[in-house]
C-alpha cells in the first residue's frame, strides 16, 4: 500500500511560480514511477508528467514541457513538481500516483495509487 498527499497548491497570479510537493508512505516509493495528473473545471483528469523509480527518465505532456520540472527524493519519499510561467488554463486540482514497478506512464490507468489533490488557481 502507498498512501499519497499532495501540498503546495494555492492561488497564483498568471506568470508565478508554485511547487507541489506529494508526500509518500509505504515502502514500495523507491520503487515506484511517479505521475502527476490534474483536472480543469469541466475537463477529464489528464497527464501532466511522470517520472522513473531512479529518477533518471521524466516525461511531460506537451502543454507544460518547458514550463513544469518533475523530481523525486527517495530520501524523503516525496516527490516534486516544479511550475513556472503558470497561466490560466494551469487552473486545476493536481493529483500524484503512484505505480509500483513502473517505468513512468503517461496513462491513467497504469497507476494504483492516488492522492486526494491539491487546488492551484491561476488568476489573469
Amino acid at each position: 500500500q502507498v498512501q499519497l498527499v499532495e501540498s503546495g497548491g494555492g492561488l497564483v497570479q498568471a506568470g508565478g511560480s508554485l511547487r507541489l510537493s506529494c508526500a509518500a508512505s509505504g515502502r514500495t516509493f523507491s520503487t515506484s514511477a511517479m505521475g502527476w495528473f490534474r483536472r480543469a473545471p469541466g475537463k477529464e483528469r489528464e497527464f501532466v508528467a511522470a517520472i522513473s523509480w531512479s529518477g533518471s527518465s521524466t516525461s511531460y505532456a506537451d502543454s507544460v514541457k518547458g514550463r513544469f520540472t518533475i523530481s523525486r527524493d527517495n530520501a524523503k519519499n516525496t516527490v516534486y513538481l516544479r511550475m513556472n510561467s503558470l497561466n490560466a488554463e494551469d487552473t486545476a486540482v493536481y493529483y500524484c500516483a503512484a505505480h509500483p514497478w513502473g517505468l513512468g506512464s503517461e496513462a491513467l490507468y497504469d497507476y494504483n495509487y492516488w492522492g486526494q489533490g491539491t487546488q492551484v488557481t491561476v488568476s489573469s
